[in-house]
């Protein structure tokens, strides 16, 4: 089954469509000329194909079957080989149809909110020693001090690694993420190098509860079975290092996404220092208009029309989650506002088949530390010095000086 726009629309030509320079590392999401291109249609072409930048739009194709994930050829194009293109292709995330089923029934158990939620409390002490750390002095180094350590340690417990091994973990992900960057290939002996230790960290929890279970996550990981299916060995790892990869990654850099977003609202932030029953509001209303995932991609599996424009086959398709949420379109209103009711759902943890299988850990967590930082570092500002990933693709911060009022 497939998705159709909401109404009908004119034949368009790619020729006449609006240009953006995503390759550009200075290119960003939340630009004049994507606010223009929005303003003129919904689509725009890149150097590597189409953008989609309206909502309806982009609701409507990434539930579409004539789609597929489009990432899963990366290792391909850059000519990559071995065992990190295995892992790669086994992802959850590039997998389809069937499998890809199996696999989402076999692991959703683990994911689900009872099971997260018996973490919250232990989420809530870890927000609180970390900002203890530099509460009094009224300024830090936030990514470093805070999102890295957090984001590290709450994938240290999900999966029962030593807790005081996050800098590994943290180190590991980053140097597994320069397989996202264009020096992929000239990075792929260290890459690797990452990859196996983060194999040998999941093989030891496999063992460890397949020998000694446990009433926790990770044991609900490997013994996840449905209909007398399990899980492969090569399977559970592969999905453990995804977790650890994906989940540090995303968390680190949403977090320091929502301390920029906060900065700019002040009036917002002190509402949630008063009123912290908001803070997952505040995580919904954050991935609204600043997600970390800044587009979505898909690849066409048929040619096919839609919109009026003529789609052929293996056109790579990049659906705007920031420019979607923002859409005026569709939210009358657009403005950050974590009091707002009935906002449309955001697509900061994609959508359709391959929406995100771990967006409850996701929300949790930082709807937890939201509020503990609102409170405990009031008049936030961003200091000097600041330094952010280009804000297209996945997008955060490097560094991020904070400046606030100091609290006990």
């Amino acid at each position: 089954m497939t998705s159709t726009p909401v109404a009908p629309a004119a034949a368009l030509s790619w020729d006449e469509l609006p240009y953006l320079p995503v390759s550009d590392p200075a290119f960003s999401v939340q630009s004049a000329a994507v606010r223009e291109a929005r303003a003129a249609g919904w689509c725009a072409r890149t150097p590597y194909g189409l953008a989609v930048l309206r909502y309806d739009e982009v609701n409507s194709l990434i539930k579409d079957r004539r789609l597929r994930q489009g990432s899963w050829a990366w290792p391909q194009h850059n000519g990559v080989t071995g065992r990190f293109a295995d892992w790669w292709a086994g992802w959850l995330l590039n997998i389809e149809g069937d499998d890809h089923a199996r696999l989402r029934r076999l692991l959703n158990p683990a994911f689900s909110p009872r099971a997260i939620a018996d973490m919250s409390a232990g989420f809530v002490a870890l927000a609180h020693e970390l900002v203890d750390g530099f509460a009094a002095r009224g300024e830090c180094e936030y990514v470093s001090e805070f999102a890295e350590p957090y984001a590290a340690r709450v994938v240290a417990r999900l999966l029962g690694i030593p807790e005081e091994e996050w800098p590994t973990i943290a180190e590991l992900s980053a140097t597994i993420g320069l397989a996202m960057g264009v020096t992929f290939k000239q990075e792929l002996p260290r890459i690797e190098a990452a990859l196996d230790q983060l194999f040998a960290y999941c093989d030891a929890i496999i063992d460890d509860r397949t020998s000694n279970p446990r009433d926790d996550f990770a044991t609900a990981l490997v013994t996840a079975q449905r209909d007398g299916e399990k899980l492969s060995h090569t399977e559970l790892r592969d999905s453990m290092a995804l977790l650890v990869f994906g989940g540090f990654d995303t968390t680190r850099n949403q977090l320091a996404l929502a301390m920029k977003t906060f900065a700019e609202n002040p009036d917002q932030w002190a509402l949630l220092a008063e009123r912290p029953e908001l803070g997952k509001a505040a995580v919904e209303e954050v991935m609204r208009v600043n997600p970390t995932v800044t587009w979505v991609t898909r690849e066409a599996l048929d040619d096919f029309e839609f919109g009026g424009l003529a789609i052929p086959a293996g056109t790579t398709i990049h659906l705007f989650s920031e420019s979607a949420g923002t859409d005026p379109l569709v939210f009358e209103d657009p403005s950050f506002d974590i009091t707002a009711e009935g906002r449309k759902p955001h697509f900061g943890f994609g959508g359709g088949a391959h929406h995100c299988l771990g967006h409850f850990v996701g929300r949790m967590d930082m709807s937890v530390a939201l509020p503990i930082l609102a409170q405990r570092m009031p008049d936030l500002r961003i200091g000097d010095g600041a330094d952010w990933m280009p804000f297209s693709g996945n997008t955060g911060a490097n560094k991020l000086p904070l400046v606030f009022t100091p609290t006990a």
